[in-house]
């Protein structure tokens, strides 16, 4: 392991943790009391605010903000130019810093490019957000949504490949045509039933 890479156009501010094997490229600003794990990949023109929490192996796309409240699970993938939000109802002449709202994003969990994430969200594991997408509440594990507003449109594999399971109620269960894992769904619920 090594230490983390900086790129001399970025600015990294005392207090700050960034793990072993860790890249931060051109132009990003890792602000105070913000905790990054190790080998992530944080493109150019990323802000990481204070208060941020990043696991392990994350990969942040150009463009990205991660602002006070939002915390990202090992294994996440934000897509270019996706956007968090942390406060619910916001005005320029009224302070709602006491206000900010968590947002969690879950194991394994894709975003999308352009994806927009309405604070106070929970994105499940291995959930995946489709580019563009505008998500106002909370996705279960294994979900692909996409759309404005974001809708459930099927179920994904921890490889990233849609598995073969209806978006409805109905209790099913599949193997993954590309990795084999086998899934069982009940209701909005699919775990993992065994791997390959």
């Amino acid at each position: 392991m090594s230490e983390p890479f900086i790129h001399e156009s970025s600015y990294v501010d005392d207090g700050a943790q960034i793990g072993q094997d860790t890249n931060v490229w051109h132009f990003c600003h890792i602000m105070p009391d913000t905790r990054i794990g190790q080998r992530c990949n944080i493109g150019q023109n990323v802000l990481v605010a204070s208060g941020v929490t990043i696991g392990d192996n994350v990969k942040i796309q150009n463009n990205v903000s991660l602002y006070t409240g939002v915390v990202i699970e090992d294994d996440v993938f934000l897509g270019p130019s996706m956007v968090f939000t942390n406060v619910i109802n916001p005005r320029s002449h009224v302070s709602r810093r006491n206000e900010y709202r968590k947002t969690l994003v879950k194991r394994g969990a894709t975003i999308g490019a352009n994806a927009t994430i309405l604070c106070g969200t929970t994105l499940g594991q291995y959930a995946f957000v489709g580019a563009g997408a505008v998500v106002t509440k909370d996705v279960p594990d294994h979900a692909l949504v996409f759309g404005n507003p974001s809708h459930l449109r099927g179920w994904m594999c921890q490889c990233g490949v849609k598995l073969p399971l209806s978006p409805g109620p109905e209790e099913e269960s599949a193997a993954c045509t590309d990795c084999g894992h086998r899934y069982k769904k009940s209701g909005q619920t699919v775990t993992l039933e065994e791997a390959s």
